[in-house]
């Protein structure tokens, strides 16, 4: 059971943030409060966001990595677990996961599956009454040797200059991109559809510039939500803002096109995705799905308050976002991670508001309220901040999922420094 104690020796911290509407300023402000809990363990492998959905009355859950990875091994995690509720799905031992049937990665110069993938959230298809189609958003990682530079179809990477990566051993960067697979029994068996959008090779940052330990550009670590007829995609952008050039590279340059950012696609195309989405260019959705678009402007760290380029060493970016809407708050809610160092360093989370339920209109996707820092674990190592429904009689009711809360939700993140993920906070909003 919760205790009432809360986190920095306070009684009820509370936290203000005033979320903004595009015409006008909400008069009562949000305010939330973390309470401490006993910890709750997850028992299987996690390195993303949790991708979930209600298939009928069980609640199944995608964690781990799949597919081949020529620098940590091929991987065989990406397994379901399913419970009555999301307490029973998340406190399953590993042994009771079933790994489910996926693409096998396609030859190196032929079309399909290249790299790992991980599942960061499931849309599930409102069409079908039996709730069992679903489309996984992936994140996918490759290298120049599991996807050589073609330049005929301008995919994929050229292994000249290429930045170190996250190993203690030398071995290259990855680069992050995004896919669809495809579902139509609830998750036992996927197909691939395509990508969703990435950065090509023109906006790779190379050597000498690049030494931060992470990617050598690309978009990745996702959240989706379906709003009317789209979908949006709140993303990490890596990559350099318009084809890099050493002889011409500036960091302030870098710094100016990164952080989170947005895209959306029609519902209606996620069968057949590549090619089809749009990038926020600035005034809409008009950026190419592999062109440059421009991030969530409130969601960057200025230069002069520590923000830096996803290349340097140093940091200073707010990445991995986790949407949610809340239907306690009729407000958009977003965690998110921040980079403070080398390799991913980084030990806070953040979290940010957007009123405007359809983020279609104007410019509404961009009106997220400057991230407030939402807790801090000095010495550690946190990412992918999530929040999970409770297990409370409302929410099993309405079945709540990661990307539908209420007033109280389950704070999941991983001490990445640890290898674990697990909660000892629940979340509660006013």
């Amino acid at each position: 059971m919760p205790k009432s104690i809360l986190i920095a020796g306070f009684a009820f911290l509370l936290f203000i943030i005033s979320c903004t509407n595009t015409t006008t300023k909400t008069d009562s402000p949000i305010s939330f409060k973390l309470i401490e809990t006993d910890t709750f363990h997850f028992n299987n492998f996690v390195d993303c966001n949790m991708a979930e959905a209600w298939i009928g009355d069980t609640f199944r859950i995608f964690p781990g990595k799949y597919g081949e990875d020529p620098v940590w091994g091929a991987a065989h995690d990406l397994k379901f677990s399913s419970g009555s509720n999301a307490d029973e799905a998340f406190s399953n031992p590993a042994s009771a996961y079933i790994a489910p049937t996926l693409p096998v990665n396609a030859p190196v110069g032929q079309p399909g599956l290249h790299g790992a993938v991980w599942f960061e959230t499931v849309y599930q298809d409102t069409k079908d009454p039996s709730g069992k189609t679903l489309y996984a958003i992936y994140h996918n990682e490759n290298y120049p040797e599991t996807l050589p530079y073609d330049s005929v179809t301008g995919e994929g990477y050229i292994d000249q200059k290429w930045p170190l990566g996250l190993t203690e051993r030398i071995t290259p960067a990855a680069v992050c991109r995004i896919g669809i697979m495809k579902s139509t029994d609830g998750g036992w068996n996927w197909e691939n559809r395509g990508l969703f959008i990435e950065d090509k090779q023109a906006r790779m940052i190379l050597k000498p510039h690049n030494t931060s330990k992470t990617f050598a550009g690309g978009v990745g670590d996702p959240s989706a939500v379906a709003v009317g007829d789209s979908i949006y995609l709140f993303y990490g952008e890596y990559g350099y803002p318009e084809r890099y050039d050493s002889a011409s590279y500036d960091p302030t340059k870098e710094w100016s096109g990164q952080c989170i950012s947005v895209a959306r696609i029609a519902i209606s195309d996620l069968d057949q995705p590549q090619g089809k989405a749009q990038r926020w260019g600035g005034n809409g959705f008009t950026a190419a799905w592999d062109g440059t678009g421009k991030p969530v402007a409130s969601l960057q760290i200025p230069q002069n308050a520590g923000g830096g380029p996803a290349s340097s060493p140093t940091g200073g970016f707010h990445w991995g976002p986790s949407v949610s809407w809340n239907e306690y708050l009729n407000c958009w809610v977003m965690l998110m991670g921040k980079v403070e160092g080398q390799s991913w360093i980084g030990d806070e989370l953040y979290i940010s508001f957007n009123k405007n339920k359809d983020l279609g209109k104007g410019d509404n996707s961009q009106q997220w309220s400057a991230p407030q820092k939402l807790l801090e674990k000095p010495g550690h190592v946190l990412w992918y901040p999530s929040l999970q429904p409770m297990n409370s009689e409302e929410d099993i009711k309405t079945k709540r999922t990661s990307l539908r809360l209420g007033k109280k939700a389950r704070l999941f993140f991983k001490y990445s420094d640890l290898g674990k993920y697990f909660s000892t906070y629940v979340l509660e909003f006013e």
